[in-house]
């Protein structure tokens, strides 16, 4: 393997390791540094390995158990063993070639037995069994494993299209299940606000219809006894009066300009007094017999 040099001396690289040879035959190794060789004994210096760690990506294509096509990217990081940088030189022509063939023998072998779910989930598995496998072979060789990298696994673009549509689909399933939790939610506090609402509505004009009623009572009998000889029905014409007036004159100053046609004259004023009057008196005979 490679090409001898029949020199009086040499340099060998740090993270190197020369082979030496003598009349043809492997003699001995040349460590780091300056070396002497004695050309008239047949020392020659046949050729220089590094130690360095050497990396090897490789790709391979198969098929799951599910009969998914994928192809997986793998790194294979090795170096010479010093000590047996003398295997590593005469054993092997081609090293990476070896190696490669290796690993696919292995990866072929271990994931048609697997779903493609499986090989995303276990590629550390793969990854050790090529592992295990090349440490046995390729010790003996001269070279060491150092470690195995599942890059990536890369199924076929039709396969990874339809699991994007399926993940895509679950998630908006998801999403709409939430969108309907939300709007269910938004409905509920809605109809609870109304409720609320329509209860403090309720409330409030009972207290206004309560006030407007004492203000009345009260206005009517302060009137009563201030003015003699006045009666309370008269009093209450009077009131009645001033407030239709009022309205009269709230719906003239309107922002609003809605035209209203309303009947109106003294004998509509009395007409109005006597169904308010009449509303009255039948609302506290029902109030009474209820009692």
């Amino acid at each position: 393997m490679g090409n001898a040099y029949c020199v009086l001396f040499g340099c060998v690289d740090q993270a190197s390791v020369g082979v030496v040879e003598k009349w043809g035959r492997f003699y001995r190794l040349a460590q780091p540094g300056l070396n002497f060789f004695n050309p008239l004994a047949g020392e020659c210096l046949a050729g220089i390995l590094s130690t360095r760690i050497s990396s090897l990506d490789v790709k391979i294509e198969t098929k799951t158990k599910d009969n998914v096509f994928v192809q997986l990217h793998c790194s294979i990081q090795y170096r010479v063993i010093k000590e047996n940088a003398d295997d590593a030189f005469y054993e092997l022509q081609n090293p990476r070639e070896q190696i490669q063939s290796y690993v696919f023998d292995v990866v072929r072998a271990h994931v048609p037995r697997m779903t493609l779910d499986e090989l995303f989930e276990q590629k550390g598995d793969v990854a050790q069994a090529v592992l295990e496998e090349l440490e046995k072979v390729m010790g003996a060789y001269g070279y060491n494993i150092e470690h195995i990298l599942m890059v990536d696994i890369i199924p076929d673009p039709s396969v990874r299209k339809a699991m994007n549509e399926i993940n895509a689909a679950q998630r908006m399933q998801l999403a709409s299940v939430y969108k309907g939790e939300a709007e269910k939610i938004l409905q509920v506090k809605k109809a609870e606000a109304d409720a609320e609402a329509k209860y403090l509505g309720g409330v409030g004009v009972a207290r206004q219809r309560q006030a407007i009623t004492d203000g009345l009572r009260e206005n009517i009998l302060n009137f009563s006894h201030k003015v003699e000889g006045t009666s309370a029905k008269e009093v209450m014409d009077l009131i009645m009066i001033t407030q239709y007036f009022d309205t009269i004159k709230d719906l003239g100053n309107s922002s609003k300009n809605t035209t209203v046609f309303i009947p109106h004259g003294p004998g509509h004023v009395r007409d109005i007094g006597e169904q308010i009057r009449n509303g009255l008196m039948e609302g506290s005979s029902a109030h009474l017999s209820v009692e």
